[in-house]
């Protein structure tokens, strides 16, 4: 599957915004308008104005959604999740060339808020995984104490965890040791 510059952004972005709800003791990454003006910096988002409490709070609403689009059991459910999303986003694809990156299309109207800016593009992003039948990369991480959204692009879709280096590292070293255990017991 071809991943554009501009999809793969919209897929980073979308991971980490799913990543920003609480779980269990982790606090909310979008807590507070000063994480909202940090995410969209470090998102590098375009054509968003002055951000508001509304902001926030409409961003916290397609958090979930999105979040719905990631434990989607299958491709039609999916599909429905983005379809709603990316509706009432009022979409209007157009071809932008800023900030030195080459022609891409954003898919969000001018002057659009920053969620709706989100749920067009990423919603988007995630609608070609759809159509290209490769909705269950869409996942979360298989470690039991981490439910981290991220999307699979190994080739043979074989990725378990949200970082190898974390989760899955962890998870190794605890199966071998407990296999060291169970070999001198």
């Amino acid at each position: 599957m071809l991943i554009t510059h501009d999809t793969r952004c919209a897929l980073d972005t979308v991971v980490d915004l799913v990543n920003t709800a609480p779980e269990d003791d982790v606090t909310d990454g979008l807590a507070n308008l000063a994480a909202l003006h940090d995410f969209v910096r470090k998102h590098d988002m375009s054509d968003v104005g002055t951000l508001s409490e509304l902001d926030l709070s409409a961003m916290r609403r397609i958090r979930g959604r999105f979040a719905a689009v990631f434990a989607a059991p299958d491709a039609r459910a999916a599909a429905t999740l983005i379809n709603e999303l990316v509706a009432a986003a009022g979409t209007t694809p157009r071809l932008t060339n800023h900030d030195g990156y080459d022609w891409h299309v954003h898919y969000f109207a001018p002057g659009a808020s920053v969620a709706d800016h989100l749920a067009a593009d990423c919603g988007m992003a995630l609608a070609f995984f759809v159509v290209a039948g490769e909705q269950e990369r869409l996942r979360r991480c298989e470690a039991p104490d981490c439910r981290r959204a991220f999307v699979d692009l190994s080739r043979n879709r074989s990725r378990r965890y949200c970082d190898s280096r974390t989760c899955g590292n962890r998870l190794h070293v605890a199966a071998y040791r407990a296999r060291r255990k169970e070999a001198a017991g």
